[in-house]
């Protein structure tokens, strides 16, 4: 198996706001949320620690999220900063409990990158091998002031979306409009200083412009597909796609089967009846690919436990450990050994390591 990276799951989410003991197999978690019904994924979860280990996924960005909604916005969240920061915290808690288990590991920086890649590259089975994981934050709503944003740097945060959905206190996010404001801004001035990865995930076309003009440090998305194959302002265009590989960004896939496939209907579609499996993710790398004329800019960003899972992912997947499945269907396309490798896990490793010399 080819070693893996999956550059965005939401586990603490899952973990916390889901109620799933992530380090049980699927099959358990499954089981214990027979007969629930408050979440539309239950029973259908994808996601779990030894999951990750079945498919060789050894490392991957962890989210933290949490976001702030003003008296007239009507999606969920907080309805102040200090109570979305608080909740990023409790997040926080929950990957390091993981740590103390042995179960996860937090990477920093290039030393702890190399030791971590070196042990799960040692020949010995996986089984009981800590998942890596580098601190992600999607959307800025809980960064209360920039003071803030270098308290998490200091517990660990590496990269950092500036939105999500709709409106944000620093960007507006999907499904919004507007350019960034003078937090926004100084908001990127700061991540640069700390060397902060930008995550050009979610954000707004308008704000996306922004922030491919002003931010000069490490650009990467966490989990996009493409607006020539399923129109929505969720997704890259071709001449947003074209502006991070000129950055040297990397695009990882989402695998939430609205952005495989047009014409979703959510709470009615099915990934079997809309065709969406493994080969419609590929569609979408592979378009990418043809824009860059190379494969150095694509990689996995699951986003497999976003709230969703078999009944809104590609049927051919039962759990995450099918990512496994992707090698054989590259090759099938036309992509060598290397293309492969760097799809899997060589695009990521080449970013960090740019990012954290």
């Amino acid at each position: 198996m080819i070693f893996t990276i999956d550059a965005h799951l939401d586990l603490s989410m899952n973990a916390l706001e889901w109620n799933r003991n992530l380090r049980l197999p699927v099959t358990d978690i499954r089981r214990r949320e027979k007969g629930q019904t408050d979440k539309p994924d239950r029973e259908n979860g994808v996601v779990s620690l030894p999951a990750l280990r079945q498919g060789n996924i050894g490392l991957v960005v962890a989210t933290q999220i949490a976001r702030y909604v003003a008296p007239d916005n009507p999606l969920p969240g907080w309805f102040s900063p200090e109570q979305a920061w608080a909740q990023t915290q409790g997040q926080l808690a929950w990957y390091k409990a993981m740590e103390d288990a042995g179960e996860m590991t937090m990477i920093r920086n290039l030393q702890e990158l190399d030791q971590h890649l070196a042990r799960w590259n040692d020949g010995t089975p996986n089984d009981n091998k800590p998942i890596g994981y580098i601190l992600s934050l999607e959307g800025a709503d809980s960064i209360i002031d920039l003071r803030y944003l270098e308290k998490a740097y200091n517990s660990g945060l590496r990269a950092l979306g500036p939105a999500h959905y709709g409106p944000g206190r620093y960007a507006n996010g999907t499904d919004a409009t507007g350019r960034l404001n003078d937090q926004g801004k100084a908001l990127l001035k700061e991540m640069e200083r700390l060397d902060i990865i930008l995550d050009a995930t979610h954000l707004c076309d308008d704000a996306f412009w922004d922030a491919m003009d002003l931010f000069n440090g490490p650009v990467w998305a966490s989990h996009n597909n493409c607006r020539a194959l399923v129109n929505h302002n969720r997704q890259f265009s071709d001449e947003m796609i074209r502006v991070l590989i000129q950055k040297g960004a990397v695009i990882g896939g989402a695998m939430d089967a609205w952005m495989m496939v047009p014409g979703w209907v959510r709470g009615k579609s099915t990934p079997r009846e809309t065709g969406c499996n493994l080969e419609k993710l590929i569609d979408h790398l592979d378009h990418i690919c043809q824009l860059a004329g190379n494969t150095l800019h694509i990689g996995l960003g699951t986003d497999l436990d976003g709230a969703f899972g078999k009944e809104q992912c590609p049927y051919d997947l039962e759990t995450i450990a099918d990512l496994q499945r992707l090698p054989a269907l590259f090759e099938k396309r036309g992509y060598s050994k290397t293309d492969i490798e760097n799809i899997m896990h060589g695009n990521w490793l080449r970013l960090l390591r740019s990012a954290w010399s």
